[in-house]
C-alpha cells in the first residue's frame, strides 16, 4: 500500500498542535524572564533552542510510528501521538525549583542549571517507567486511565482558557465560537480551510483592527524582533555541576512526582489513543518520551517534552501523521531564528486559546463516552483530585499576587473552604485519581478483592508520603516524602482495604449459598 505523508487534516491538526506548542514556548519565554530574571540571551539564546530540538526528535519518532502502523495494518486513518512540553511540569519546575532558587540566590544561571538537572532526572526516571508501564496498563481499567486525563483537561486546560476567553471577549470570544461551531458540528469550510486556520486568523484580524481603533485590547510585546540564528548549544557541563554541589537532591521531593506524572499521564495518553482507535506500543512509546526530555536537558531545555493529551481531538480533525512532523520542522525553524518574539509581537494569545478549549472539551467527553456506562461514577470520583490540583493553583495565585502566601493565611481559612483537604487531596493528584477511579471501577464490578488492592496500594503511597502528605512552607506547598508523613489517610485506606476484603468473602459465601440452592 502506498503511503503518503500528508491529508489535508494534516493542516488542522498542524494548528491544534502548533497552537499548543506554541503557548508552552511563549510561556516559558515570560516566565524565565519576568519571574526567574533569566536574560533575554539565555532565554532565546540557550533555552527555547533547546526546546525545539527535543520537540522535533520526539515528533519526529512518533510520525515514523504512525506511518509505520499504517503501512502495517493497510488503515489510512491513523493519528500519530501529540508531544509537546508538559503545561504542568513547566509550572512546576518554575515556582517550586527555578524561581526558588533564583529567589534565594539571586543568580538566574544557577537558577537554569537546577531546571537542567531536575529535568535529567525526571527524563531517566521516565526511561526506568516504561519498562513497567505495559504491565501497568493491562491492570488498570480504563475509566482509571482517562478520569484523570478528562480532570486535566477540564481544569488546566479548558477552564483556565475558558476565564481567558471571556476576561478578553473582543478578541477571543469570536474565534472560539467559531471553532466549537466548526469542529462541533463538522463543518467543511470552502475549499477545504482549515478551521483552526481560519479561527486564528480572525482573532489576529479583530486584535489588529481594535488596536488600531483606538481600544487596547492586544498590547503587542515591546522588545524588538532581529531576525539571528540561535543554534543548540551542549548543556551538560553546566547540569554536572549543579550536579556536584549537591544542591539538586533536596528537589527530588518535586523531581519524583514530575516523573511519576509524566509516565502516567503518558499512559493515560495512549489509553485515550486506543480508546480512539489507534493502539501503540507502550514501551517504545514511553521510552521515547523520555529520551526527548534527555535531549533538552542536554541541550539547556530545562522543561520536559511528554507525550500530549489530545489524540482524540486530533483524530476528530482528520490529522493524520503528517501534522506531527510539520509541528517539529516548523517550532523548530521558530526558535532557531527567535521567532518566538516576533510572535508574540504579531498573533494575541487570545486569538489561539480556541482550539485548546475545543481539544479539553473533547478528551473530557471521552472519558465518558468509551468507558462502560456503569463505570461513569468511577469517571466522575477520579476528576476529583484534578480539580482540588486546580483550585490550590487558583488560590495560591491569588495569594501570591495579594503579597501574602498560603504559608501565612492557611490557619485564618477555619471551615469555609477546608483548605488543608484541598491541599491533601491535590497532592500526588495524578496517582490518587487513578487509584480511586480503579477502586471504583471494581466495587461496580462487584470485585472486591481488586478493589481492595487498589485501596492498599493508596494506603502504601500515602505512608510514605507520595499521595496526600505535605508541608506548607513560606516558598508554598512542597511534598513531603518520609515514613508515616500521611499516617491518617493511610490508617483510614488500609481499614477500607479490610473492609473490601470482608466483602469480598461475604459476597463470595452469599454467591456460593446462592449456587448451592
Amino acid at each position: 500500500m502506498k503511503v503518503g505523508w500528508f491529508v489535508r487534516g494534516d493542516i488542522d491538526g498542524f494548528f491544534g498542535l502548533f497552537v499548543d506548542n506554541l503557548l508552552q514556548l511563549m510561556l516559558i519565554a515570560v516566565l524565565c524572564t519576568k519571574v526567574c530574571g533569566m536574560p533575554a540571551e539565555l532565554v532565546y539564546g540557550r533555552i527555547l533552542p533547546g526546546a525545539a530540538l527535543s520537540i522535533l526528535f520526539g515528533n519526529a519518532f512518533y510520525t515514523w510510528q504512525a506511518r509505520r502502523m499504517a503501512i502495517r495494518t493497510g488503515r489510512t486513518d491513523i493519528t500519530a501521538l501529540p508531544y509537546g512540553i508538559n503545561t504542568v511540569s513547566l509550572i512546576a519546575f518554575v515556582f517550586l525549583i527555578i524561581a526558588p532558587i533564583y529567589f534565594e540566590t539571586k543568580n538566574p544561571r544557577l537558577a537554569w542549571q537546577a531546571g537542567l538537572f531536575a529535568c535529567l532526572v525526571s527524563a531517566l526516571l521516565e526511561c526506568v517507567g516504561a519498562f513497567a508501564g505495559d504491565w501497568l496498563r493491562r491492570h488498570t481499567p480504563r475509566a482509571a486511565l482517562l478520569s484523570c486525563l478528562a480532570g486535566i483537561a477540564i481544569t488546566f486546560i479548558s477552564m483556565g482558557f475558558v476565564f481567558q476567553i471571556f476576561a478578553m471577549p473582543a478578541i477571543a470570544l469570536l474565534p472560539a465560537l467559531f471553532v466549537i461551531m466548526v469542529y462541533g458540528g463538522q463543518v467543511k469550510l470552502p475549499l477545504g480551510v482549515p478551521g483552526g486556520f481560519v479561527a486564528v486568523l480572525l482573532g489576529v484580524a479583530i486584535g489588529w483592527l481594535l488596536r488600531w481603533c483606538g481600544y487596547p485590547f492586544f498590547e503587542p510585546l515591546q522588545e524588538p524582533y532581529s531576525f539571528a540564528l540561535h543554534l543548540p548549544q551542549p548543556a551538560v557541563a553546566e547540569m554536572l555541576a549543579f550536579l556536584a554541589n549537591g544542591q539538586g537532591w533536596k528537589y527530588f521531593s518535586v523531581i519524583l512526582p514530575m516523573a511519576l506524572f509524566n509516565v502516567i499521564g503518558s499512559l493515560q495518553n495512549l489509553e485515550s489513543a486506543e480508546a480512539a482507535g489507534d493502539s501503540y506500543d507502550t514501551r517504545s512509546s514511553l521510552l521515547v518520551n523520555g529520551l526527548g526530555s534527555v535531549v533538552a536537558a542536554a541541550l539547556g531545555n530545562p522543561f520536559p517534552t511528554t507525550i500530549y493529551i489530545g489524540h482524540p481531538g486530533w483524530k476528530a480533525m482528520g490529522a493524520r501523521w503528517g501534522y506531527s512532523l510539520l509541528n517539529g520542522v516548523v517550532i523548530t525553524a521558530l526558535c532557531l531564528i527567535g521567532g518566538v518574539t516576533l510572535m508574540l509581537r504579531v498573533v494575541p494569545l487570545e486569538a489561539m486559546i480556541g482550539i485548546l478549549l475545543w481539544i479539553g472539551m473533547i478528551i473530557t467527553a471521552q472519558a465518558f463516552q468509551e468507558v462502560p456506562k456503569r463505570h461513569s461514577a468511577a469517571v466522575a470520583l477520579g476528576l476529583m483530585p484534578a480539580l482540588a490540583a486546580w483550585a490550590l493553583l487558583l488560590i495560591e495565585t491569588a495569594l501570591r499576587k495579594a503579597g501574602t502566601g498560603l504559608y501565612d493565611v492557611a490557619p485564618k481559612f477555619g471551615a469555609d473552604l477546608y483548605i488543608y483537604g484541598i491541599i491533601s487531596l491535590s497532592q500526588g493528584f495524578m496517582l490518587s485519581s487513578m487509584i480511586l477511579s480503579a477502586m471504583m471501577v471494581f466495587v461496580v464490578e462487584r470485585q472486591f478483592l481488586k478493589a481492595a488492592v487498589w485501596t492498599g496500594v493508596a494506603a502504601l503511597l500515602s505512608f510514605f508520603g507520595v499521595i496526600h502528605a505535605y508541608t506548607l512552607t513560606p516558598a508554598g506547598v512542597q511534598n513531603n516524602f518520609g515514613v508515616g508523613t500521611a499516617r491518617s489517610f493511610a490508617v483510614a485506606y488500609l481499614c477500607s482495604a479490610l473492609l473490601l476484603l470482608a466483602l469480598h468473602f461475604y459476597n463470595r459465601g452469599r454467591e456460593r449459598t446462592g449456587l448451592a440452592a
